[in-house]
């Protein structure tokens, strides 16, 4: 079964082609700048990488570029669309209604529409998506995987906020959580490397990246996150601010008379390690700064990994016993510094690094504790996208059976069945 994975960004489209149930890649790209001039496409087939420059307006246009190149007689790797059995979306909000990966349809679209405007930079690029696969790929079953899923079995006490309890129940504001599919995966192969069932496993994950979040996982499931309603909360990240005191955005309006509109870019694009650094919100920029002595980029540094470690402790105190600390996204994958940075005195939570393990640079899960280390700390890339085409491939698979086995004609009653197994 051949499962096309895609998510839609304001003006990119990543995806990547699985064939399932091997859950191989067989090919993989990226379409940016959509809307301007000149867009481009890189495309790759295994080790062979295709660059296509060309005007695309809008999603529907790139998803058919898309389509055709996964087609070309040269540069495609099936021979026609029909080869697709289904389509695999990465969506951010699917708010307290979803729980789980799910077929698209009307209620679906209704209900991704609905947390647009707590999710605009991401929510409304996944529509648009979803909507021109539906022409482009009539009948072609389409599921949504939704980051904000995972943190569905967060207890009331952790994803409430001590505001009039009414307001939740009008307007639904509560924690909700992000990165979900990605800590989902790292605490599904965490697990694996631990060898234990991931119900016996006790976890703090931490998604590093120019998004940053980490989430406390007990038994397998989400019981605590650090971002919230919003994207915003939580973690300093590279151009967020994270946690802050919110009489700050009353203060500000006093005394800088800020509108609203301009109090959320600020918060949303202007803070973070770019707004303290004064520098960028690439730590690989803010590290070489650091390094040339430039004290509000070493403050910068500080103050991300300072915020980690917090978390860190807190999530340790709500577990009770934890058994492993992950490290993904592009910072916790690749900067071996800010990982040592935030694991230092960290060993009365049983968290020990072995430095040599550390420093190694090779793109694959290992182990990054010392032997004696209590807790075990481990580096996993995350890998989102096959999480999804999993989730598609399930969904689907569970469809065509569903929808073969109505057709049979059993002499036992619906209760009694034996052989109706998924």
């Amino acid at each position: 079964m051949n499962i096309l994975v895609i998510n839609c960004g304001s003006s990119s489209i990543k995806y990547q082609l699985f064939r399932m149930p091997e859950g191989k890649v067989v090919a993989k790209g990226l379409l940016e700048k959509i809307g301007e001039q000149v867009s481009v496409l890189t495309h790759q087939v295994r080790e062979k990488r295709t660059e296509i420059k060309e005007n695309i307006s809008d999603h529907e246009r790139g998803l058919q570029l898309i389509l055709g190149v996964l087609t070309n007689k040269k540069s495609g790797v099936i021979s026609d669309i029909s080869d697709l059995s289904a389509v695999g979306h990465r969506v951010v909000h699917g708010g307290e209604e979803i729980s789980k990966s799910v077929i698209i349809d009307d209620k679906i679209i209704k209900t991704i529409s609905q947390y647009s405007d707590l999710a605009p930079l991401h929510n409304r690029p996944n529509l648009v998506g979803i909507e021109a696969m539906g022409h482009l790929l009539p009948g072609v079953p389409q599921v949504a995987v939704f980051d904000t899923a995972f943190h569905q079995t967060i207890p009331q006490r952790a994803y409430l906020y001590a505001i009039p309890y009414e307001l939740y129940q009008k307007y639904r504001i509560r924690k909700y959580g992000f990165h979900g599919t990605s800590h989902r995966y790292v605490a599904w192969r965490a697990a694996r490397l631990l060898n234990k069932p991931k119900e016996e496993t006790n976890l703090i994950t931490c998604h590093l990246g120019n998004g940053c979040s980490i989430t406390a996982i007990e038994g397998g499931k989400s019981i605590d996150t650090s971002m919230g309603f919003t994207p915003l909360e939580g973690l300093i990240m590279g151009t967020r601010s994270g946690d802050l005191d919110p009489a700050i955005i009353v203060y500000l309006t006093e005394k800088q008379g800020m509108e609203i509109n301009e109090i959320n870019t600020l918060l949303n694009r202007r803070s973070g390690l770019l707004g303290v650094s004064g520098v960028s919100n690439d730590i690989r920029d803010i590290q070489r700064e650091a390094k040339k002595g430039n004290k509000r980029a070493k403050l910068a540094l500080e103050m991300f990994c300072y915020r980690i470690k917090k978390y860190i402790g807190a999530y340790t105190a709500i577990l009770g016993r934890l058994d492993a600390l992950v490290f993904t996204g592009g910072i916790g994958e690749n900067a071996m510094d800010i990982r040592r940075e935030i694991c230092d005195n960290l060993g009365n939570i049983g968290i020990e690094l072995d430095e040599s393990k550390n420093k190694e640079t090779v793109q694959k899960e290992r182990l990054i504790s010392s032997k004696d280390s209590k807790t075990k700390v481990f580096v996993i890339p995350t890998n989102e996208e096959v999480m999804i085409a999993y989730d598609t491939y399930e969904i689907v698979s569970r469809k065509l059976f569903y929808s073969a086995s109505r057709k049979i004609n059993y002499s036992k009653p619906e209760a009694e069945r034996t052989d109706c197994k998924t």
